[in-house]
């Protein structure tokens, strides 16, 4: 081989080896790229081309009674969504679906040809809906279990509770309050396909703690027996005096707690929707009103404070007409008096001698004490919405002003803050502050935090509340006294009556014929534990606080009396429900299929299968809360619900049963 050659094959060789040598660099580099660089981009994208998550919003824990009996619980439904790449006939699919579901057809259709591979076709559908999509056999048509808020008594201490949206976050109420206690984790569904691009099914994971503290029962200071009661004879009254709204508080002297909180007209929490924002107001925080003369006894407790009145003294109410500053206050209902005592005066219920003693108390004074009572402030109670009313400053005050202050007018409030300081008065003076959750508990039942009484401040001295409750008493013990219908049958009461005008702004003038009337009480008067307020707003019949409110303070006091006259146990608390996991199926499935990993309720015991605690509940309450559940009742006796066997479907499709036994006995 001549020189020439060889150094040309020297060439050619070099020259291929440097090739293989870049060639290996640039693979080496690539390979470097993909796996380490561009690594977790590229194991994210292929995981989006073949794998799908849905985040499943997380489930609620129970909102319970001071007695563990359930007020608000999670129950599992079928949603319905569909992966629109795998459906071929997109309108017919709209249209089979749209006869089943009742939804608008072109609606459907747009949403089914949206590019991706998630689109939601109906929330929270009924048993029976559910079951007739599955018998279609729709490809890329699947459902998934959801949490739903479930209340088993529908409308009791509805605006107390509140509700959620269907993401199962709070919107009202002790739902909205307590949201971040109430939820817990949510889950992650994953699915993946396989080469013929069918889909592979994986079990539901946790995406770890949410922020903030883990998810809590809540356990309320709310007694459900109470409130039962004091919604019941509310309604009546609402019902009988042609009012356009009630409210009744009921508060435990000593402690603040919160019985009963009851509002009518009331709504279904189960189909909020049916109800309108008016309906769903809170009006024992949310709504003011001027107190009229269940005010009072507030003043009263001023002036024997200050010392610028005792029950000696004799107040000259002018036989009905008093002028102030060129003002006439006159008595309600064309009333005259003469001299009358400091308990005479509220006995009767005298505009003129409140103003007389109210004249007696420096503005300041007087301000200092009603401020301190809680009037133009919040209370603080653990619900949204509340407001403080106006209690506008003392230099504002001109006499004609401190006239109508001392009979409430000019000043407003809310229910809570008349209970509120009716209960310091009752409690020695001490005002406190008033709340709705007893205790928060984990999962076993065990309390991880207790709320406990707060003492906010003492308003008056012991000495001055025992003299104001004996007033208090003979406005309900004496035959002549305004609240005489607020008597308790065997218990003594304390109270005041209030009616008071509506403020007509078409006219800038008080109303001759919307008022506002009312009965604010505390019993045993010599022992005092527990408050009960009632208002009822615009009554077209009986419009006297004496006559329409005093008679629902006695009937929902002698409920408490004769039914409850026993020592609340406030450590009492109930379990939490373990519901089974309830992983992802297509909806076109067949139930018993493995390879979906179904949950074969067919298989499960009686005693495993979800569901809802009846006990205490009326027949009728059972059996529409069963229709509204999709859940086949079976009763036997009469009365209350006491007892009950839940039995899981007899097969795919098919609805559970569950067994009540009533009895007339319940307590």
């Amino acid at each position: 081989m001549s020189r020439k050659a060889r150094k040309w094959l020297r060439f050619r060789v070099t020259l291929v080896a440097v090739l293989f040598f870049v060639l290996f660099v640039g693979l080496l580099s690539r390979a470097v790229h993909l796996q380490i660089i561009s690594g977790s981009v590229l194991k994210d994208l292929a995981e989006r081309q073949h794998t799908r998550n849905l985040v499943l919003y997380p489930e609620r824990n129970m909102i319970l009674d001071r007695n563990g009996q359930k007020l608000a619980a999670t129950i599992k439904v079928d949603s319905i969504y569909a992966d629109p790449s795998k459906i071929s006939d997109t309108d017919e699919t709209a249209f089979r679906l749209s006869n089943v579901l009742g939804i608008d057809r072109s609606k459907l259709a747009a949403a089914l040809s949206k590019r991706g591979r998630f689109c939601w076709i109906a929330r929270q559908v009924s048993p029976d809906k559910k079951k007739r999509v599955t018998e279609l056999g729709l490809e890329g048509v699947y459902t998934v279990h959801e949490p739903k808020r479930f209340y088993p008594h529908r409308e009791l201490a509805c605006h107390v509770l509140g509700f959620t949206g269907i993401d199962s976050s709070g919107l009202e109420g002790l739902e909205l309050y307590y949201d971040s206690h109430l939820k817990t984790q949510p889950q992650n569904v994953f699915w993946g396909r396989d080469a013929k691009g069918n889909s592979i099914y994986r079990a539901a994971v946790g995406t770890g703690p949410m922020e903030g503290i883990e998810g809590a029962d809540l356990v309320l200071t709310i007694d459900g027996k109470i409130q039962y009661a004091a919604e019941l004879e509310l309604q009546e009254a609402v019902r009988n005096t042609e009012a356009r709204s009630g409210t009744v508080v009921v508060m435990d002297i000593r402690t603040g707690e919160i019985l009963a909180m009851a509002n009518a007209p009331a709504y279904n929490l189960n189909a909020f929707k049916n109800s309108n924002a008016e309906v769903r107001r809170n009006r024992a925080v949310t709504d003011t009103f001027e107190p009229g003369s269940v005010f009072k006894p507030f003043v009263m407790a001023a002036a024997l404070e200050e010392g610028a009145i005792t029950e000696q003294d004799v107040i000259d109410c002018e036989e009905g007409s008093y002028a102030v500053k060129g003002r006439t206050i006159r008595e309600a209902n064309a009333k005259k008096y003469g001299l009358l005592g400091p308990g005479e005066v509220l006995k009767r219920s005298s505009n003129i001698g409140m103003v007389k003693i109210a004249e007696r108390i420096e503005k300041e004074s007087l301000h200092r004490y009603l401020s301190s009572f809680g009037f133009g402030s919040c209370t603080d109670v653990d619900l949204p919405g509340e407001v403080g009313g106006v209690l506008r400053s003392p230099g504002e005050w001109r006499p004609v002003d401190l006239a109508a202050l001392s009979f409430g007018q000019g000043v407003s409030v809310t229910v809570l803050q008349i209970a509120s300081a009716m209960s310091a008065i009752a409690n020695n003076g001490v005002l406190m502050r008033p709340y709705m959750v007893k205790a928060m508990v984990d999962e076993t039942g065990t309390a991880a935090s207790e709320f406990q009484p707060t003492p906010v401040r003492r308003v008056i001295s012991p000495v001055t509340a025992r003299r104001l409750t004996a007033m208090l008493k003979d406005v309900v013990e004496s035959d002549n006294g305004t609240g005489r219908r607020a008597r308790i049958s065997g218990v003594s009461a304390a109270g005041k009556t209030g009616t008071s005008q509506k403020f007509d702004w078409s006219l800038h003038q008080y109303s001759s014929e919307n008022v506002v009337t009312s009965f604010a009480g505390f019993f045993p008067a010599d022992d005092p534990k527990i408050t009960v307020v009632v208002v009822l707003d615009e009554p077209r019949k009986n419009p006297w606080g004496g006559v329409s409110a005093a008679p629902v303070f006695s009937k929902i006091s002698q409920h408490i009396v004769t039914r409850f006259n026993r020592e609340i146990d406030l450590n009492r608390v109930a379990k939490r429900v373990i519901e089974p996991e309830f992983p992802i199926m297509p909806a076109s499935a067949p139930a018993h299929r493995a390879d979906a990993g179904v949950f074969d309720l067919t298989k499960q015991k009686s005693s495993d299968f979800p569901s809802p605690d009846f006990t205490g509940f009326s027949m009728r309450e059972v059996l529409q809360a069963g229709k509204e559940l999709g859940i086949n009742i079976r009763v036997s006796g009469s009365g209350w619900a006491v007892s009950q066997k839940m039995q899981p479907p007899a097969g795919p499709g098919e609805r559970p049963v569950c067994f009540v036994s009533f009895s007339s006995d319940f307590r």
